[in-house]
């Protein structure tokens, strides 16, 4: 993927750039992989707004991606890569020696007529999918399980990746790109390597139109609104109105956990992101295994 710079003929377009897709081999998707795809707009089922400035943008079809990467031990061939508007990734189009069809994210290295695999235990390549269990220590990962047999759920969006620190019994010590340092059970399945399209973030939207064609509505100041919208609102100027930082619907915004504290996944939490790195020293102490450059 590569970044162009657009000619700066109207004040929009002095800033923006665009992807130039030179990575694309495969314009028009494999029909069977897609179904239509409702907007919501960010309400519910009952028609109110749950998520706020969303709405419009392009039509979309979905592709249907195979995260749970169960066709096991039937090797395939990467027959393209494509786009796809659901997503910041890239996703490959795998021909498996059966016949069938699957799309899978496609990460960094995994190019056309690539082959790859999903077992158990298999080759340390971009693209195979294996149990963490039998993939070595440092090694970087994506779509990577949470609970086995349910599906790649962390390290699924452009340029992410997550990287195997330890083994200790049933457990692997993995790091997120956050930074957090969690537990995952080593019967999970986790696919080799780092997801693709990593110049994705480096995209400058631009305009406002650009916004809109991608679902994201314009977000008005809440210091500008008037006290029925917002518990900010109202006031002569630039007035707070003396209350908290706080949404409509009265949480407060600054300084105020919104995490359950009773939350099952707790316990599989060794380092949050938010906490400092320093910290590091006291997993060694707990008995914790990670790689030697930690």
């Amino acid at each position: 993927m590569a970044i162009k710079e657009l000619n700066p003929t109207t004040p929009a377009r002095r800033q923006m750039t665009i992807d130039t897709k030179d990575d694309i081999t495969k314009e028009v998707p494999e029909k069977k992989l897609t179904v239509g795809l409702r907007k919501t707009s960010g309400r519910n089922n009952y028609g109110r707004i749950t998520s706020r400035f969303r709405g419009g943008g392009h039509k979309r079809l979905y592709r249907i991606i195979d995260f749970k990467r169960d066709k096991k031990n039937i090797p395939a061939i990467v027959e393209a890569i494509e786009y796809d508007p659901n997503r910041s990734a890239r996703i490959a189009l795998l021909k498996y020696k059966d016949g069938e069809k699957r799309y899978i994210i496609a990460p960094l290295g995994l190019n056309v007529g690539s082959k790859v695999i999903s077992a158990d235990e298999a080759e340390i390549e971009p693209g195979n999918a294996m149990l963490i269990k039998n993939i070595p220590v440092g090694t970087v990962i994506h779509n990577v399980e949470l609970i086995p047999g349910k599906g790649g759920q962390i390290a699924r969006s452009a340029g992410s990746f997550a990287q195997i620190m330890g083994k200790e019994g049933n457990y692997a010590i993995v790091k997120l790109s956050s930074n957090e340092i969690r537990k995952i059970n080593v019967n999970c399945l986790a696919t080799i390597g780092q997801v693709g399209n990593l110049d994705h973030e480096n995209i400058v939207i631009g305009s406002a139109g650009r916004s809109r064609w991608l679902g994201r509505k314009p977000r008005t100041r809440v210091i500008v609104m008037n006290p029925v919208d917002h518990p900010m609102g109202g006031g002569e100027g630039k007035s707070k109105s003396g209350e908290h930082p706080r949404s409509p619907t009265g949480v407060k915004a600054k300084g105020f956990k919104t995490r359950d504290k009773k939350r099952y996944s707790d316990k599989f939490m060794i380092l949050r992101r938010n906490q400092k790195g320093g910290q590091l020293w006291g997993l060694q102490k707990r008995g914790h295994i990670l790689m030697k450059s930690y």
